[in-house]
């Protein structure tokens, strides 16, 4: 990192221990990125008041060359695993690890690209029934029923319109669930 990393403590008292196990979760940020510019975690223990069962606060702000990944990791309620602070930060952590791979990847261009939407061309229509088939040009036969329709109104379609859906498993074979006309 170019700059030092800085950590605040709200309503504790700072501690080597603490302090450690971040520079030892950064480093490993680190490993994911060897650019990161600056980190700066703020770790929030329950407040004064509140007798036991509090939970621990912890944001975590990295900045990069092209961009930030912040995490702010609120504590739910349910998760009274938070109550050590430890496992507030290894959560925490372990966002913002998942944050940076995926800043990472884009940076480097390795961004998933989704398989192309399936089209095809309405071969059949049960208007009476509340559905129709679709033919793909690989010659399969697709169900889709009236309610998988999202573009347009099913009564207004007609054999030969042009498609594109989304296709899942269903009772009796391939089906679109989401049916739209290719435009």
């Amino acid at each position: 990192m170019q700059l030092p990393l800085q950590i605040t403590y709200r309503n504790m008292d700072s501690s080597a221990a603490v302090e450690a196990d971040i520079q030892g979760r950064v480093d490993k940020l680190e490993e994911i990125n060897s650019e990161i510019i600056s980190c700066k975690v703020v770790l929030e223990a329950p407040a004064k008041s509140q007798q036991q069962g509090g939970l621990f606060k912890v944001s975590i702000d990295l900045s990069c060359p092209e961009g930030k990944v912040v995490v702010n990791k609120e504590p739910s309620g349910k998760n009274k695993a938070h109550e050590d602070c430890y496992v507030a930060l290894r959560d925490a952590f372990r966002a913002a690890g998942r944050q940076l791979e995926k800043y990472s990847e884009r940076r480097r261009g390795e961004v998933k690209t989704h398989a192309e939407t399936p089209f095809g061309q309405i071969s059949y229509l049960a208007p009476m029934e509340d559905y129709g088939m679709i033919t793909t040009p690989d010659s399969r036969e697709i169900y889709f029923h009236r309610n998988s329709v999202h573009n347009a109104d099913f009564d207004s379609l007609a054999v030969g319109t042009q498609v594109t859906f989304n296709e899942e498993e269903g009772d009796k074979g391939p089906q679109a669930n989401v049916v739209k006309i290719k435009g």
